[in-house]
């Protein structure tokens, strides 16, 4: 964590130009069908700490993002630029700590609820207010398993039945995998049922982390940050909703660039667009590599469409950026 907190003060010192940090290359011509030859990546904030979860709230035409060290939700909007939203976001006990204590990845579900990943306060939590009118009031979705508190969940993604998949790295300690307030001995992947049962999917992943499930509703691919596993797994999703049959879908453990594996998203077409070293990877559903945005000496966290997706928010580092698709 002192890693990437050093890393976002010094993106910060280069004053990076939007044209140094993000350029879209085209290793298929199927990416033609994503986007045009001359779609430019555009900068939209900046002076941040760590950006990480974005969500598009169509609604209000608003997107929302975390800023992880900051212990805040920002809100972007076209016409207002930056705002804050919500702090404290993602650790509100009164004892003063550091690290990456805030909220990372943000969910909506169908009744407009705000589902948060709060890696200070190790739990999933619903925002206890109306998105329009946000309040500081958490309630625990999902805190503990086996009786021993979460790591510090880090991102989630609900099925169209109504289970809560969300990964539990470690990364909201403040002495990460050996801190002494860490009872868990493993991180993992966890499926919770409508009833509120927490069930343990995967605890062989060392750092579990972005997650989405495919437009089949029959699998669901899950990111590996770091180590020899560095890239991205798929699962099959039975009857039940446990995941099942654990394959490689790529692997970038030999890559070297900046950043780790960590959120992704999945098109209507089936298309990944996963945050790797370097950029963004953007695969066909089969894992065919198709092409990259790739950006310069910037760690790159999270992206979200808009619903129509036609426009892509990407945090990183210090920043927001946006792009258009076709």
């Amino acid at each position: 964590m002192k890693k990437l907190i050093t890393l976002s003060l010094f993106a910060l010192a280069l004053n990076l130009s939007a044209q140094d940090m993000g350029t879209i290359e085209f290793v298929s011509e199927e990416l033609n069908g994503i986007f045009a030859k001359d779609a430019k990546v555009e900068k939209i904030v900046e002076g941040c700490q760590f950006t990480e979860g974005p969500l598009w709230i169509e609604k209000e035409q608003m997107l929302l993002f975390s800023d992880v060290p900051a212990n805040t939700i920002y809100k972007w909007t076209g016409a207002g630029g930056k705002e804050e939203y919500l702090k404290p976001s993602g650790y509100t006990d009164s004892a003063s700590r550091g690290g990456f204590m805030g909220s990372n990845g943000l969910y909506l579900t169908k009744d407009g609820e705000l589902l948060i990943c709060q890696h200070g306060d190790g739990r999933v939590a619903k925002m206890d207010a109306p998105i329009t009118a946000p309040e500081e009031n958490y309630v625990t979705v999902a805190g503990e398993y086996d009786g021993k508190r979460l790591n510090s969940p880090n991102d989630l993604v609900m099925s169209s039945k109504g289970d809560l998949y969300f990964t539990d790295p470690a990364y909201g300690f403040e002495g990460g995998l050996t801190d002494p307030k860490k009872e868990l001995s493993f991180q993992g992947v966890y499926r919770m049922d409508k009833s509120g049962n927490v069930i343990l999917q995967d605890d062989a992943i060392p750092q579990p982390n972005g997650l989405a499930i495919f437009p089949d509703k029959k699998t669901m691919i899950v990111a590996s940050t770091d180590g020899p596993d560095k890239g991205w797994f798929l699962y099959d999703i039975d009857k039940n909703g446990d995941l099942k049959n654990k394959r490689v879908f790529y692997n970038v453990a030999s890559e070297r660039g900046m950043g780790g594996c960590d959120g992704l998203k999945i098109d209507k077409s089936g298309n990944v667009f996963a945050t790797g070293p370097d950029g963004v990877w953007i695969f066909t559903k089969k894992g065919k590599l198709i092409g990259r945005i790739k950006f310069n000496r910037l760690s790159v966290a999270n992206l979200a469409f808009t619903p129509d997706e036609k426009t892509m928010y990407i945090t990183a580092t210090n920043y927001v950026f946006r792009v258009n698709l076709k």
